[in-house]
Order: structure tokens, then C-alpha cells, then sequence
């Protein structure tokens, strides 16, 4: 199905001003992973993330212009990215000159398939320890990363085939979902935690309204909690 396991780790997390400084992807049994000096400095609190430093990069060759860059143009052409929080991936991606056309967000599929909001977060490493996955490596390292990916994207595959048949059928189904926000049903936090959103917005509706505007002002505004406010205040 040519899928593209995908995982970057970057100079910081302002989309528009970070890049590129660790790219590991998978693509059927050939893993790849290299380290790329970034044209902006990692940030300090990057680094105490991923622990890759400006000295670490310092020697190493942009990524444009890189047989990796070259390799995921083209694989990318035909192929589906499947990225934790996907979104992100491709905004960085999108900032060194590569179009992702078709992707399968393994966080909105986690979200999909939760519908009781029964998990408290879904970010990556939640989810490896959640789902005891057994993988040897630090967390926020590309190459680690992309290893606890395909583990989680197998168990969502197969959770998927409770409900549908074929292959290509879960492809396409894992595309559509990711291609929108998620829809929380529930709370998960707050005064209204456990709560459906749904009765939220009848009981107290000016509750939604504050959370709405909180999240629009937000610097990093939660896509899926605003397109779930806006859904059911619409109602």
C-alpha cells in the first residue's frame, strides 16, 4: 500500500519558523534516519526534548538538496504518509519544499476509535506505554518514534477490521478520518469531565462559548476542540 511511517524531530514547534533537524522514515522493511543542520538554531527547549544540539548538527548538510529530501519527493508523490499528529509533519515537511497528497493521521485514528474519550491523551508516548508497546529506544528520537508508530498504526489497523473487510476499505476509511478534526463526544478535562459535550451545550451553552473563545486565543489553538465547540454550538 505503499505507506510512509514518518517522524521528524525539529528545531521547535512554531510552524512557519522551525524546520527540520532529525528525518526517520519507514517504508515497508527499509528504515532510513539522518540527522540534517537546520537553517534556524534548535531552540533550548527543544533540545531539552529531543537532546539533539546545535553542536550535534553543526557538520551535518541541509536537508534540501539531500538524497533523503530527493527520496521522500518522490515518495511522497504516490505514496501515504502515516504521521502521530500528521498535520504537524507535513506543515515541517511542507516548509523544505515536499506536498504530502494522501495521509493517515495515527492521532485522529486513535481519536476515532476511542468515542467514550475513555483515554486521557493520545500523544505518542501515552499511547506506547498505554498500549505496553515494547520498543527499545528514547522517546522523542525520530528513529525511536517511527518504530512505536508502526506499532500503534497495526493495533488501529486491526481494530479497524472489527468493522471492515478489506484492506484497501481501512486505507481509505483511515484517510477520510484524518483528513477532518475529530469530534470529541466527551470531556476529558474541567468541571464537566466525563460529561457528553452534547448535554453540555443544552445545560450550559455559554460554558462552550468561553471554552471556544479560550481556544481561539490560544497560541497553539487545539484544532479538534474548536471544530468540536463550533459543531455543537451550531446546533
Amino acid at each position: 500500500m505503499n505507506l510512509i511511517f514518518l517522524d521528524t524531530e525539529t528545531t521547535g514547534n512554531e510552524i512557519g519558523k522551525d524546520r527540520l533537524c532529525q528525518v526517520c522514515y519507514k517504508v515497508g522493511s527499509v528504515m532510513k534516519n539522518e540527522y540534517f543542520k537546520p537553517p534556524v538554531p534548535i531552540s533550548v527547549k527543544a533540545m531539552s526534548i529531543t537532546h539533539i544540539t546545535n553542536k550535534m548538527v553543526q557538520d551535518k548538510k541541509p536537508f534540501i538538496g539531500s538524497e533523503m529530501h530527493d527520496d521522500l519527493k518522490n515518495l511522497l508523490e504516490d505514496g501515504i504518509l502515516v504521521a502521530h499528529n500528521a498535520k504537524f509533519d507535513i506543515s515541517m515537511l511542507e516548509a523544505e519544499g515536499l506536498a504530502t497528497n494522501k495521509f493517515i493521521c495515527t492521532l485522529r485514528m486513535a481519536r476515532y476509535l476511542d468515542p467514550q474519550n475513555a483515554i486521557p491523551e493520545y500523544n505518542l508516548q501515552y499511547l506506547r506505554y498505554l498500549l505496553d508497546i515494547d520498543v527499545a529506544g528514547d522517546p522523542h528520537n525520530a528513529e525511536t518514534d517511527v518504530k512505536v508508530l508502526v506499532a500503534i498504526f497495526d493495533r488501529l489497523f486491526l481494530k479497524m477490521k472489527e468493522s471492515l473487510n478489506s484492506d484497501d476499505e481501512i486505507i481509505k476509511k483511515m484517510i477520510e478520518v484524518s483528513s477532518v478534526p475529530s469530534i470529541f463526544s466527551y470531556f476529558n478535562f474541567g468541571k464537566y469531565k466525563d460529561q457528553k459535550v452534547e448535554d453540555v451545550a443544552k445545560s450550559d451553552r455559554g460554558y462552550l462559548e468561553w471554552l471556544l473563545n479560550t481556544k481561539m486565543q490560544n497560541e497553539k489553538n487545539d484544532e479538534d476542540w474548536i471544530y468540536t465547540l463550533r459543531h455543537f454550538l451550531s446546533r
